[in-house]
């Protein structure tokens, strides 16, 4: 099983965890509502788990551009 996480606007793989077994109160996922699990973890067919985040790059452009925030999408 493996945790990936990429960013959910540019697609780009962030970073990936390869471990059977994943505390995931460590990762913080017990912080986050019902709704954001929905919104951002998404359990794949093969047994993985994909987290959709923001990359380092993604982060600045909105920083740089805050009407961004406004949009799903920004980068076309």
């Amino acid at each position: 099983m493996s945790i990936v996480y990429k960013c959910r606007h540019c697609g780009h793989v962030i970073g990936e965890i390869n471990e059977q077994v994943v505390d995931t109160s460590i990762l913080g996922w017990n912080k986050l509502s019902d709704k954001e699990k929905r919104e951002m973890i998404h359990y794949k067919a093969n047994g993985d788990v994909q987290i959709q985040a923001i990359c380092e790059n993604c982060e600045a452009s909105l920083g740089h551009h805050p009407e961004y925030h406004e949009l799903d999408y920004f980068i076309q």
